[in-house]
């Protein structure tokens, strides 16, 4: 019978979860504006009204907010939390405060601002992942089959004790860790193996076998398997350089591997029912927790990659979607117009709003009380 894990352990895990995360976010956009000389008229952790909040010698308002579900900062100019310029007050600045306001500036200064958020996020998680390398070292496992399992799809296809596998679809193959990654994501989907056997290689037509594994919660997950067996990892000792250099592939195949999970969803090949909003963050944040500090800050890490990944989706409202402002202005010389840039802040915005209904009821319909199904 699934783990329940207790409701204040679950409220707990989530606020210790998302506000971090919301505060190193928002810090990345509101340190690189102080280097590029920009005014933030608020940081805040949350949206809505103000519950409590203290203004700075710089006139920034850090205040905490009444829903709990992000955060935004708010400069010089901008008409609103998601930065849509205020295109009469910015009219009326004087020349000092127009020196410091958002929208006037430079166009790889308001990118780079923009693009801080993420790019914190991202960071964040290499940070994270490589200190984890550092303190444990790397598991390295050979891609050396140690044993296909009888009526897998590697015994249908004729692998073997002793096969190496060398590469997957052309790429490199270099530990069985980089064979899982490839395949996990891809339930039925089939793949090119290069198999090295006695010195010589060879190709492997396979396709992955589509298995639902449920983990000690209950929570289920569908991934692709070949029916191979590894042999034992053994743990290997890491440098600094290597950690960071370890880490930063990690965070890229988590990234790789979101991309993939929402081709998929669009496409079909995954139900939405896999999207998880608030709630299921939420129930993952306390069933981590319960497991540990280690499993919680990995599971930490894997979250502010979700969150650079979400906000750098080219959707008005979001980071990316300024970005995507930002290169049309770089291409045609000159911002959109008003009307265009208003246009889209609100197809954007309901969006938004709409998804964020939509994976909430979603949660709700696919789960009951936290730590059942």
């Amino acid at each position: 019978m699934p783990q329940s894990v207790p409701l204040l352990v679950t409220v707990f895990g989530f606020i210790l979860l998302l506000g971090p995360l919301v505060v190193i976010h928002e810090l990345g956009h509101y340190l690189v504006a102080r280097w590029c000389g920009v005014k933030a008229d608020a940081f805040s952790v949350g949206f809505g009204k103000e519950l409590v909040g203290v203004t700075d010698r710089r006139g920034t308002r850090w205040k905490l907010s009444v829903i709990p579900l992000g955060g935004y900062v708010q400069f010089a100019g901008d008409m609103n939390a998601v930065s849509q310029p205020d295109d009469a007050a910015l009219a009326q600045l004087s020349p000092a405060e127009s020196a410091v306001a958002f929208h006037t500036q430079p166009l790889w200064k308001r990118a780079a601002i923009v693009a801080a958020g993420p790019l914190t996020n991202l960071l964040f998680a290499v940070v994270i992942f490589a200190a984890f390398n550092l303190a444990y070292g790397k598991l390295v496992t050979p891609p050396v089959v140690a044993q296909a399992v009888a009526g897998s799809p590697a015994a249908a296809a004729g692998l073997r004790a002793g096969d190496r596998v060398t590469a997957i679809d052309g790429e490199a193959v270099e530990d069985f860790d980089t064979l899982r990654q490839r395949v996990w994501p891809f339930p039925g989907g089939q793949f090119t193996l290069t198999v090295r056997r006695d010195g010589a290689e060879f190709p492997v037509r396979i396709t992955a076998q589509s298995k639902v594994l449920k983990d000690e919660f209950g929570n289920e997950s569908k991934i692709g398997l070949l029916g191979v067996m590894a042999a034992k990892p053994a743990p290997v000792a890491v440098g600094p350089l290597e950690a960071v250099s370890l880490a930063g592939k990690q965070t890229y195949g988590i990234m790789r591997m979101l991309v993939v999970g929402i081709g998929q969803i669009i496409s079909g090949q995954r139900s939405v029912d896999e999207l998880g909003g608030p709630l299921k963050t939420a129930k993952y944040s306390g069933e981590q927790l319960s497991l540990g500090w280690l499993e919680f800050v990995s599971f930490a890490a894997f979250i502010s990659i979700n969150l650079a990944f979400i906000n750098l989706l080219p959707i008005p409202a979001l980071d990316g979607g300024h970005l995507a402002f930002y290169a049309a202005e770089a291409v045609r010389r000159r911002p959109l117009g008003p009307r265009s840039q208003d246009w889209a802040y609100r197809t954007g915005l309901a969006f938004v709003l709409g998804l964020m209904l939509f994976v909430t009821l979603n949660d709700i319909a696919s789960l009951l009380p936290f730590g059942h199904k």
